[in-house]
């Protein structure tokens, strides 16, 4: 009953576009920053492998992230001083104008569990939240944007059969 009102209502149509013009905001604002202020993903990273996420026994929760920071991450750094301001730029620029909303919040939910799992609480659980309620709306988190041009076109491109009709 709360997905057909996420996914068909008008009124949860306007509800999401709130949250997704404010979720927006946060990201373009974010990737914005560290796009002309300078970024380098490398303090950030070291930082979450000397002290990565530990349990109350003390071990470490997730040592197959910290592994995938120490031997990918961090040594292609450079990578991701590009991906990240730039990622989170056009995230936050998708979810802005609606505009393949469904696959911007999908990547937002990627770089919100990245920091996540690296340690970064502050704002992440409550992005979170609101990235699954967009991302389970689908289109009509987009429908008041430009997902109501954008996806109908995709679909009829997508459903185009390419073979040749023959009149038979």
């Amino acid at each position: 009953m709360f997905n057909t009102f996420l996914r068909e209502s008008k009124t949860a149509a306007i509800i999401l576009t709130i949250i997704r013009l404010y979720l927006g905001y946060s990201w373009f604002t974010a990737g914005y920053h560290k796009l002309t202020g300078g970024f380098d993903a490398s303090g950030f990273l070291k930082g979450a492998i000397a002290n990565p996420v530990k349990g109350p026994d003390g071990g470490i929760v997730f040592p197959w992230y910290v592994n995938f920071l120490k031997h990918f991450a961090l040594p292609n750094v450079d990578i991701f001083n590009i991906l990240v301001p730039w990622g989170e730029t056009l995230i936050g620029l998708g979810l802005i104008l609606g505009c393949l909303t469904t696959a911007a919040m999908f990547f937002g939910l990627l770089m919100n569990f990245s920091f996540f799992l690296a340690g970064t609480v502050s704002h992440n659980p409550r992005d979170i939240f609101l990235g699954f309620i967009i991302l389970t709306a689908g289109y009509n988190a987009g429908r008041i944007g430009l997902d109501r041009w954008i996806i109908p076109y995709f679909r009829r491109m997508y459903n185009k059969d390419p073979r040749p009709r023959t009149n038979v």
